[in-house]
């Protein structure tokens, strides 16, 4: 009998991807599909109905690419914090506000009073750009009063087209909309204090949950075979995560897209006083996978040079003496969520605004950007240590900037740590494992399956310690913007140091 293949949807911010894989983790097929959105000011916003067009077309070209080849199951991943309003029935009733949208960031404040103490013993406090302030603006725009009104998240809206009815949510798409992960319940106490009604959110269900089936509707239209096991997913930080094989504790997976994300294993619960990290519940083995995601990342790449070559970018930059750049705080457009929280952030180059300068090489802009976001990467370590994450194990790199060896160096040596290099980078495996784990019971055991590493990277040394000063220089500017605190301690004995010392 054929082996089943293992299928994983992500959907990202610019496209969705799918992905299946056989039991050995080789890549069987592989599809994808455009998304556009809107952005204007604070706002960014998707249509919720492309979301599902764009999977169903992906999923209906990987269907006929496997030729009738059994489908053991498949798990959805989203953006964290995107979420939307749906009629009884789960027709859009709201466009998807995005991870990044912040028209509610007034709103932070109220979300964060009501549920302070909640939010202290899960260890976070609430960022702007959250799914629960979020709720709160429709809230004030008289939305959550009209007949039926449901919170959706964007992977509900995926997996419900799926199976052909609404679905539970899982825990790790509602985090950010208030769920307690510890109690795993909708928190009623700080629900009343914000007037939101319980009856509109939707039930919540542990990653690796089965949803349901693949319904004849959904079958029809994308090729999957009806009654496929549609399996409850995670985020997209998490799914990269496991799609990296980072799974035990204290290891570390570095997702570089048009944002960094960072996610880890912990035994225990971190807490970050300034609430820049916040954590899933792992769905295996009682642990936590803490991390966080910054506003930061390769988007600034595509905002400073959107018609360049990438290649001829690096090339230059490999020229570049790069500890020798002035300070490049690489965030397009405004608020910073990771590794530190500040609603006013902005980017800069210099003692200048983040800019492509007129007469200036864009080499070395490139090579300043690709500095700044690698010492963010050391610094989001640093932040973590402190919240008493272990972050003493192997690190993986993942993402679309992954690809660029140049850049992946860069960044290792900047942590001076080795480096894994997964040969499949991409959070749609990070779905399929989970998929395959769940259906055969042991989450861990998919991933050592399904996960190749394709290249370790080791740390100049000598290199290392050359970037640490203007890895200090960055922090310093930071720190005197007012939006990075000076307390983030350092704990030797538990395997935590400072990179330029060679640990992380």
């Amino acid at each position: 009998m054929t082996e089943p293949v293992w299928i994983g949807v992500d959907l990202g911010t610019q496209s969705v991807r799918a992905l299946a894989v056989d039991d050995a983790g080789g890549t069987v097929a592989a599809t994808a599909r455009p998304l556009r959105g809107r952005r204007a000011g604070p706002r960014h916003e998707q249509d919720p109905a492309a979301w599902w067009e764009g999977t169903a077309d992906a999923l209906a070209e990987l269907s006929a690419a496997l030729g009738g080849r059994p489908v053991g199951a498949l798990a959805v991943c989203a953006t964290s914090g995107t979420v939307l309003l749906t009629g009884p029935g789960g027709a859009p009733r709201t466009p998807g506000l995005m991870y990044d949208d912040s028209r509610a960031g007034a709103l932070a404040a109220e979300a964060q009073e009501a549920g302070a103490v909640l939010w202290d013993r899960l260890g976070y406090r609430m960022q702007p750009a959250w799914a629960l302030p979020k709720l709160l603006w429709w809230r004030d725009e008289g939305l959550l009063a009209e007949p039926g009104a449901r919170l959706a998240h964007q992977a509900d809206v995926v997996a419900a087209a799926l199976v052909g009815r609404p679905v539970a949510a899982d825990s790790s798409h509602a985090l950010k909309s208030g769920y307690d992960l510890l109690a795993d319940r909708w928190p009623a106490a700080v629900l009343e204090r914000l007037r939101i009604d319980p009856a509109l959110l939707p039930e919540v269900v542990r990653p690796g949950t089965v949803l349901g089936e693949v319904g004849r509707a959904a079958a029809v239209r994308t090729g999957l075979p009806p009654g496929t096991p549609v399996i409850a997913g995670m985020t997209d930080g998490c799914a990269a995560q496991l799609g990296a094989g980072a799974l035990g504790v204290g290891e570390w997976n570095a997702v570089l897209g048009t944002t960094l994300t960072l996610k880890g294993v912990s035994a225990a619960l971190p807490r970050d006083p300034a609430g820049a990290v916040y954590s899933h519940r792992a769905p295996y083995g009682g642990l936590w996978l803490p991390g966080g995601a910054s506003s930061t990342g390769a988007g600034a790449v595509r905002a400073l040079f959107p018609d360049a070559d990438p290649a001829e970018l690096t090339a230059g930059a490999a020229r570049v003496e790069v500890a020798g750049l002035p300070p490049c705080y690489p965030l397009v457009g405004a608020g910073e969520r990771f590794p530190f929280v500040a609603p006013g952030a902005r980017g800069f180059l210099g003692d200048g605004p983040l800019e492509l300068r007129d007469g200036g090489d864009p080499a070395v802009t490139f090579a300043a950007v690709c500095v700044g976001v690698a010492q963010l990467e050391r610094l989001a370590f640093e932040v973590l240590a402190a919240s008493g994450a272990d972050v003493g194990g192997a690190v993986s790199f993942t993402g679309g900037a992954a690809r660029n060896p140049w850049w992946n160096q860069l960044r290792c040596d900047m942590l001076g740590v080795p480096v894994r290099l997964p040969e499949n980078p991409e959070p749609a495996l990070g779905m399929a494992v989970l998929a395959a784990g769940a259906v055969r019971g042991d989450i861990p055991a998919a991933a050592r399956r399904l996960v190749r590493v394709r290249r370790t990277l080791e740390p100049d040394p000598e290199r290392t310690a050359r970037l640490t000063p203007g890895y200090r220089a960055l922090v310093a500017a930071l720190e005197r913007r007012g939006w990075l605190g000076g307390a983030r301690r350092r704990d030797d004995d538990r395997g935590r140091t400072d990179p330029g010392a060679g640990g992380r």
